[in-house]
């Protein structure tokens, strides 16, 4: 039985000035032949955050080599791999004036690298044309394959974000190749490799998992030093994809914050509409005002 959504889920359009911002960034992204995750993953945050000129690239095709059962994006065997593709997403950043730049991928297991070098030229790219910004990376696990992490690190993004998803009972499930022991190693190699900069780690929940997996999930996340979390509610893309088992209360969220604070995050954003790169420029600043003040 497919359950209702509950009122706190309705997503609000823009309109006027953001309106116009809005279909200006869409015009941008399509001018230069670029992806977003936004579009690709059907977030429910596109019209607020793209009124507010940020927006999630999404560099290697639009075309995934998994097949997660949580996930809109396009799976199949992709042909794209487009060399100029970094100079085009630092060329609409600068564009649209980003003072936060978050780029992601498509998982690229048929890539030796996974795309990692792409990835590092993305930053160099970015940071050429907008050396005041700052720039976060949303990576997959390159099916652990560490040199290739080191790569994406020695570009030195301000925040490395590779996400969880889901509880360990669930994992193997919810996602398709991805593990939930590599998700943890990958974020402690990546600390190891660099420990100034934030790592970030993104939950999803309504799809059977408990409070205490939840919180389990936090504390397997702090015991690799991950510093930013975020949680939101899973909502089924289409019928194909996994049903929601539950939705969680603003008021559950508000208490799952809490206990990731309590935790040691510097930063966890927790609500209904939440997604990884939602207010992904406060969350950089709180990790790096933690970390600096750590050392």
């Amino acid at each position: 039985m497919t359950l209702r959504k509950p009122e706190w889920l309705k997503i609000n359009l823009v309109s006027g000035e953001k309106l116009e911002a809005f279909k200006e960034l869409k015009q941008t992204m399509r001018g230069k032949t670029l992806h977003t995750v936004c579009e690709e993953a059907k977030c429910p945050n596109i019209h607020e955050c793209w009124a507010n000129r940020t927006a999630t690239f999404m560099i290697l095709g639009d075309i995934c080599t998994r097949a997660c059962r949580f996930c809109a994006v396009k799976t199949g065997l992709p042909t794209e791999l487009d060399l100029a593709e970094p100079e085009r997403v630092a060329e609409a950043a600068e564009q649209m004036g980003l003072k936060h730049v978050v780029v992601t991928s498509v998982a690229r297991d048929d890539l030796a690298d996974g795309g990692a070098q792409i990835f590092a030229e993305t930053i160099k790219a970015i940071r050429k044309r907008l050396p005041l910004a700052t720039v976060e990376v949303l990576i997959p696990d390159f099916l652990g394959n560490w040199d290739s992490l080191k790569v994406v690190m020695d570009a030195r993004p301000d925040v490395l974000n590779h996400n969880i998803e889901a509880v360990r009972r669930l994992s193997d499930r919810v996602r398709a190749r991805a593990k939930y022991d590599r998700t943890l190693e990958l974020l402690r190699q990546a600390k190891l490799m660099q420990p100034d900069i934030p790592t970030k780690s993104s939950l999803m929940i309504g799809v059977g998992e408990t409070i205490e997996e939840i919180i389990e999930t936090m504390d397997d996340l702090r015991s690799v030093d991950c510093n930013i979390m975020t949680i939101g509610q899973y909502l089924q893309p289409t019928k194909k994809h996994l049903d929601v088992v539950n939705y969680y209360h603003p008021d559950e969220f508000a208490m799952l914050r809490e206990e990731g604070m309590k935790r040691g995050f510097s930063h966890v954003e927790s609500g209904p509409l939440v997604r990884s790169s939602y207010h992904a420029h406060e969350q950089a600043d709180a990790a790096k005002q933690t970390i600096a003040a750590n050392q």
